[in-house]
């Protein structure tokens, strides 16, 4: 079994971030979900409430394109909930092109029916408190959302995420053996969630649907730490 060593690192002080937000937003729920807090660092990762969060987007930049869609997924290391999840189709800000329908398959006609984001701010900052929030490339979800609470709210929503992207690369594309593979002109090996699922025998899900990326991270999740961590690593390991 392949063990990752710990860095101890850049990952900011989470608990003393969401202190001080909590004291300088001015939007009551934003400022109730930062009052909240996070979960204690040093709680073991078996022991800590999770939820996978996945979005589909209009693009890649969250200052230019838009959310429309979340999908939520509560889960522990030894139980994930999909029926306890939630998942939202979005009306974007700036009109769907032709090849974001493609991607994601979420329609114009879907999305001219569906709420905007601050519509259901509510309950997506309810079903966030408490958790650790676990992404697969976390940049996506965390600009995306930042950048849209900022375009509504004029505020910041960042909190600390587990990304197991972060995790793959650590292992495939950072350590002693993956940069032997290139010195040896091996291809290296793809990180994106379906060929990281693989690696750990789990099954094919069909992609580009937040509620199925979202459970598909959480399997993920469980299978990294069965294989390079223990139950007992602290969240601050994980966290960034």
């Amino acid at each position: 079994m392949l063990t990752l060593r710990s860095k101890k690192a850049s990952a900011p002080d989470w608990p003393a971030y969401m202190a001080s937000q909590a004291e300088r937003v001015k939007d009551p729920r934003l400022a109730r979900f930062y009052a909240g807090g996070t979960l204690d660092p040093q709680m073991p990762i078996g022991e800590a409430p999770l939820l996978a969060m996945d979005f589909e987007t209009t693009g890649l930049d969250g200052s230019r394109h838009d959310i429309v869609s979340i999908g939520l997924v509560p889960f522990t290391m030894e139980r994930i909930r999909p029926a306890a999840g939630r998942y939202w189709v979005l009306s974007p800000r700036r009109p769907l092109s032709d090849e974001s329908v493609a991607f994601h398959h979420i329609t114009h006609s879907e999305v001219e029916k569906a709420p905007d984001l601050s519509t259901i701010l509510d309950e997506l900052l309810e079903r966030l408190q408490g958790h650790l929030v676990v992404a697969h490339y976390r940049q996506i979800e965390r600009s995306f959302l930042d950048a849209a609470i900022r375009e509504r709210l004029n505020e910041n929503l960042l909190f600390p995420m587990i990304d197991t992207m972060s995790i793959e690369a650590r292992i495939h594309r950072q350590s002693w053996w993956a940069r032997l593979r290139r010195w040896a002109g091996r291809p290296m090996a793809s990180i994106r969630l379906n060929e990281s699922r693989q690696r750990y025998n789990l099954p094919p899900y069909t992609g580009h649907h937040a509620q199925v990326d979202a459970l598909a991270t959480a399997e993920l999740l469980q299978a990294q730490i069965l294989h390079h961590h223990t139950l007992e690593t602290p969240v601050s390991e994980l966290w960034r």
